[in-house]
């Protein structure tokens, strides 16, 4: 297997709603973001998959050699072989894998985010940085545009986490702000029970509306900060937008179920909606 088939393969079989927004890109665009997303995904299952933390740290650490040995022209991991020869004329850095990682290695460290400042950075690591990165690739004009990419990217992260409340308590974490959990008197043996009585409380209903409408404000946000003249570049991006934005108000309309079950949509969904987003962005 090449490193090109290995990268694909990673992304295909992830099963995610951005995988349906790269089909549309051209090839050498494709390519580019398909070997980035495969590294993150690499780097995120670190510590998904990990039982032992000493051991993800570890693997962590491997993967900060490897980028730095990529870098200097000596990667060995099909990721960073099939992403190095495009990373320059996509102005992919070091920094911007380094920043990946780090943020993965707050996961492995923190399972808990006292208020939404340290949400915020945290999803600048996971997401922010992914965003500027996509942006390069899909090709940009302005710098605004980077602003744009960021902030999606933590639109993106916070309808994740919103989606992951179950998933996530069942490793025993919980994104969502310990100061947001008093203000709305959830408590965390709540979250992490994950079953009636009580996890679907009006009290965490009401949390989970705060938190989808800083969701639906940060989508906003960044859609506003997209300059015209780069909006047809950046329609992947939209894209994925919208197919996650379609998720989150599944997600609302499903009265956020999210402590039992995993909200998703259909791959034909995901399709069709990256489809009529490519033909209206135009």
């Amino acid at each position: 297997m090449t490193p090109s088939d290995y990268v694909q393969q990673r992304a295909a079989g992830s099963g995610s709603s951005f995988y349906y927004a790269f089909l549309f890109l051209p090839p050498p665009q494709r390519a580019a973001i398909t070997a980035f997303y495969a590294f993150c995904r690499e780097v995120d299952d670190v510590v998904d998959e990990m039982q032992d933390p000493t051991v993800a740290a570890q693997k962590l650490q491997w993967w900060r050699g490897e980028v730095d040995a990529a870098y200097a022209g000596r990667p060995t991991h099909p990721v960073t072989q099939a992403l190095m020869p495009l990373a320059p004329q996509f102005s992919i850095g070091a920094g911007h894998l380094h920043a990946v990682i780090e943020g993965c290695q707050i996961d492995l460290e923190q399972t808990r985010f006292l208020d939404f400042p340290a949400l915020a950075r945290y999803c600048h690591l996971v997401a922010g940085v992914v965003g500027e990165v996509a942006a390069n690739i899909f090709g940009r004009s302005s710098e605004q545009t980077v602003r744009y990419a960021h902030t999606l990217g933590r639109a993106l992260q916070l309808t994740n986490i919103i989606r992951d409340v179950g998933d996530d308590a069942r490793r025993g974490r919980i994104y969502l702000p310990v100061s947001e959990l008093q203000r709305f008197d959830v408590k965390a043996h709540e979250l992490l029970k994950r079953e009636a009585p009580w996890g679907y409380s009006e009290r965490f209903t009401a949390l989970m509306r705060f938190q989808a409408a800083r969701a639906h404000a940060t989508y906003d946000e960044a859609l506003a900060l997209l300059p015209e003249a780069d909006r047809a570049r950046q329609k992947t991006g939209l894209m994925m937008a919208n197919i996650y934005r379609a998720l989150l108000r599944e997600i609302e309309a499903g009265g956020f179920q999210v402590l039992h079950q995993r909200t998703l949509l259909t791959p034909l969904r995901k399709l069709w909606i990256a489809a009529r987003t490519h033909v209206l962005a135009r």
